[in-house]
């Protein structure tokens, strides 16, 4: 289940404004390395995807998994030029589309709240899931049931023509 608009807008600040601190570096890269369809809002998803790419090393093609570069002058001038020119992310943002890059979420964004949001990244609700199994299973039984009787159907008329 995607991240509500809060919680999303607490991890763009978490990554544009905790990236010098030694101690969330590597929880910063493990964001960036997910997907953006954990976010549900599509200014955030788009910002989301702005950093990603923007804050990408340079690797060879051959090189196996992507690493950032989170930290230092590089990350600054990433962030930098999305609060001075929004329309680097999308032609459509204004500054308050990025008004909150840079700025820290608060107290309350720690490493429990960054766990708690790694696990809702990719949860999806239980009882959608059950319900779509016991759709499946409906249909297949309904299905099961059909190819039963027609089966039926066709060794009788088989049947009855062999006699015949």
């Amino acid at each position: 289940m995607p991240l509500e608009k809060e919680d999303g807008a607490k991890v763009l600040q978490l990554i544009t404004s905790r990236y010098n601190k030694r101690e969330w570096r590597k929880k910063i890269e493990k964001t960036l390395s997910l997907p953006p369809s954990g976010l549900k809002d599509e200014h955030q998803r788009k910002t989301f995807l702005y950093l990603k790419i923007g804050l990408q090393a340079y690797k060879s093609r051959r090189a196996d998994a992507p690493s950032w570069i989170v930290g230092g002058f590089a990350t600054k001038e990433v962030i930098d030029r999305a609060l001075f020119n929004p329309a680097v992310i999308d032609p459509q943002f204004s500054k308050d589309h990025v008004a909150g890059l840079g700025e820290d979420p608060g107290l309350e964004v720690d490493e429990v709240w960054w766990e708690d949001m790694l696990v809702n990244w990719f949860e999806e609700p239980e009882e959608e899931v059950e319900a779509e199994e016991e759709d499946k299973e409906a249909e297949g039984s309904d299905s099961s049931a059909e190819a039963d009787q027609s089966s039926k159907e066709k060794s009788q008329s088989d049947h009855q023509n062999t006699t015949s």
